[in-house]
């Protein structure tokens, strides 16, 4: 299993949980009737909200959730959502605030599940991170990750995510932060040391080689090596598990586009958009942005429909 596949059973297991926790009210306005199962339509309500850009409207239905929640477990989903709600408008602060109150949620957690919960821990610190790199705030960014790192290798044995996983994790982020702060000697040793740690554990490498392009194209592109971040973000795209991966996709039209290639560009810009359909980091930075580069015109007949 993934990380990001174990990562959505945990999340949905808590909105299933939160089913029975929703205030009448909330589920009533969502056409759902009390007494269970009104989270799902409220959730989803608040997730394409956000994916068509209305994050104001997508947070009152969030905070609704946050305040009728009575177990522990669906207050934490709910606050990742609003989190994520953040991360649609590029707001790393708050991202953060609200991720922070998921950690807390899995610290209360590590006695009764201690592999888990320190690797929500970590997870929930990195993707906060992810927000922040995105969002441009480097040094959030930078504390995050390391933040991520420390909490994730707290796991207790028999661990169940090896130290090499977030090992890897790191310097792929360090690689990413050197390029975006034009380092480009130390984002190179990133690389390197990525490579190293991936050659290291090939059971980890099978899972984790996915996103190794993704690196190197990332790096060249904001080190403009554009011949270079073409070719790895091509061949990062084609690789499986990455074929509908909106951010890399999305790299890609931006390669295209400071190559001079325009019409490109545009259709791999609608292209990352019509494949951003997830309430999480990528949709948040691909939505946004596109719109933005495109105008909403371009791409309104992109169908939202995932929640």
């Amino acid at each position: 299993m993934t990380a990001a596949s174990h990562l959505r059973g945990i999340v949905s297991a808590a909105l299933m949980v939160a089913a029975s926790s929703v205030a009448p009210s909330v589920m009533m306005s969502q056409g759902a009737p009390p007494g269970g199962g009104g989270i799902a339509p409220a959730m989803r309500e608040a997730n394409q909200l956000d994916l068509k850009g209305e994050t104001a409207q997508a947070r009152v239905i969030f905070q609704k959730i946050i305040d009728t929640a009575t177990v522990p477990a669906a207050k934490a989903a709910a606050q990742r959502a609003m989190a994520m709600s953040y991360a649609f408008d590029g707001d790393c602060a708050n991202t953060v605030k609200y991720e922070s109150m998921v950690i807390a949620y899995w610290a209360t957690r590590e006695q009764a599940e201690p592999q888990n919960a320190f690797y929500q821990e970590g997870e929930m610190a990195n993707e906060a991170a992810r927000v922040c790199i995105d969002a441009g705030d480097l040094a959030a960014a930078d504390q995050w990750y390391r933040k991520g790192y420390e909490l994730g290798v707290k796991e207790p044995a028999p661990q169940t995510h090896t130290r090499s996983l977030w090992d890897y994790r790191l310097a792929h982020a360090l690689g990413r932060l050197a390029a975006r702060k034009g380092d480009k000697a130390e984002a190179e040793r990133q690389i390197t040391n990525a490579r190293h740690i991936l050659d290291s554990d090939t059971a980890m490498a099978a899972q984790q080689e996915r996103f190794f392009p993704y690196l190197v194209g990332y790096v060249a592109l904001y080190t403009n090596d554009l011949s270079t971040a073409e070719a790895q973000f091509s061949k990062a795209v084609a690789m499986k598990g990455n074929e509908r991966d909106p951010f890399m996709h999305c790299l890609l039209a931006m390669t295209y586009e400071r190559m001079g290639r325009q019409s490109e560009a545009n259709a791999m810009y609608k292209k990352a958009y019509s494949m951003a359909t997830g309430h999480n980091p990528p949709a948040a930075f691909v939505r946004p942005f596109v719109r933005k580069k495109l105008g909403a015109s371009a791409v309104a007949d992109s169908s939202v429909t995932r929640p």
